[in-house]
């Protein structure tokens, strides 16, 4: 026994039948003929029963489990700030710190298959400044890891994180056709690493961003205003890079600087460092990075070439256009080329068809030349010698030449 598919009208959809038909089938369908009714219509009305008792099954869709556990997250994470804020700050940056290290993990071990360094260098920042967020953490008030214990300190680490990962944001599209020099990458983060803790830690020249009886100082709150500049800059660069980015990918990138805005305006309004605003704001980090991380993971391990195949379609586009372009313009141009007949007394030249024609005439006709026609001295001489206008006008030529 063989499935047999419906054909119904054009106006239905093919529906394959579950059941196999055969000649009990049709003689069991007997009745329904007999009162006027077809085989054919019999099955499309059987068929679309079928569908409809498929379409009245409900399933939850996929998409919208992470909006589901993001929730379910957030609530947790508000939990446990109202019973102990320095667990929160403690997982919400180990957090935000393990998913940067996978970023640059990932971006380092498929630089092998990922064609261009955009990721690549995007990993690397984000080692330097997962570094930078751990001294944040083991530094935060309250911690008791480092001497003096107070908000300062972090504040500044922060500062100094933010501005490392809002300004590789912005470079990081200009190496999505280009290649870095690995290694001068990474001396220029250790390097810029280690002049921040210098300038935090040994010298004490980083500005203050934290003062026990005032807050937030104002280079604090400027500061946190430049890096949502920096980073409105890196979401315009995204944007006039988007050609060369999977779309799945760019959005999930901007929507990483949009939260990661968020969280840096909500660092602006915290009086304590325990406060809801600051709260707020380290939700907003983890949201950021994971959107990173999700870009990354699509970018490295679920589309490593996609990446590629764009670039190379934009290329093969851009080989057709200039091989259009090429070929317009050869057409547009005409040569002279081989043995052309000319007269030995006119000097008429014969064309292709036979006939004579005069020169100017015929190399207009094949090239695209044009002429301005004069006469020489010999020929005026020939056609208007002895006259006397043209005698007086030749000696008045000559006087000037000499």
């Amino acid at each position: 026994m063989k499935n047999v598919t419906l054909f119904p009208s054009s106006s239905t959809k093919i529906v394959a039948l579950p059941q196999p038909i055969d000649c009990l089938t049709v003689f069991l369908l007997f009745p329904t003929i007999n009162q006027g009714h077809t085989v054919s219509e019999y099955l499309r009305h059987q068929a679309k029963k079928d569908i409809m008792k498929t379409s009245n099954h409900v399933q939850t869709p996929r998409h919208y489990l992470p909006f589901v556990l993001g929730a379910l997250g957030i609530t947790v994470f508000y939990t446990i700030s109202r019973y102990n804020y320095l667990l929160f700050h403690s997982l919400a940056e180990t957090i935000s710190i393990t998913i940067g290290y996978t970023v640059f993990f990932i971006a380092w071990n498929t630089r092998q298959i990922v064609s261009n360094h955009f990721l690549l260098f995007l990993g690397i920042a984000y080692l330097f400044i997962g570094g930078l967020d751990i001294l944040h953490t083991l530094s935060y008030k309250g911690m008791a890891v480092f001497a003096g214990d107070n908000a300062n300190q972090p504040t500044q680490l922060w500062i100094a994180s933010r501005y490392t990962e809002s300004i590789s944001l912005l470079i990081a599209p200009a190496f999505i056709r280009q290649k870095i020099n690995i290694s001068f990458v990474f001396s220029s983060f250790t390097g810029l690493f280690l002049l921040f803790l210098a300038s935090i830690f040994y010298w004490h020249s980083f500005p203050d961003c934290f003062i026990a009886d005032t807050g937030l100082t104002s280079f604090k709150i400027i500061s946190e205003y430049i890096i949502c500049l920096i980073l409105v800059g890196a979401a315009c660069h995204f944007f006039s890079k988007r050609a060369l980015f999977d779309p799945e990918v760019l959005v999930l990138m901007v929507a990483s600087l949009v939260f990661t805005i968020f969280s840096e305006f909500a660092f602006t309004f915290y009086i304590s460092v325990y406060g809801l605003s600051n709260m707020i704001g380290h939700i907003g980090k983890i949201i950021s990075v994971y959107f990173i991380y999700s870009a990354v993971v699509k970018t490295g391990l679920k589309k490593p070439y996609s990446l590629l195949f764009q670039e190379l379609k934009i290329k093969e586009l851009e080989k057709e256009k200039t091989i259009a372009e090429l070929e317009k313009a050869l057409s547009e141009v005409k040569t002279l080329q081989g043995i052309i007949p000319i007269c030995s007394k006119c000097k008429k030249i014969r064309d292709d068809e036979g006939f004579w024609q005069q020169v100017d005439h015929y190399i207009a006709k094949h090239s695209n030349a044009e002429f301005s026609h004069a006469m020489c001295s010999q020929c005026a001489d020939d056609l208007y010698g002895g006259q006397e206008w043209y005698e007086k006008e030749r000696y008045k030529i000559m006087d000037k030449n000499v």
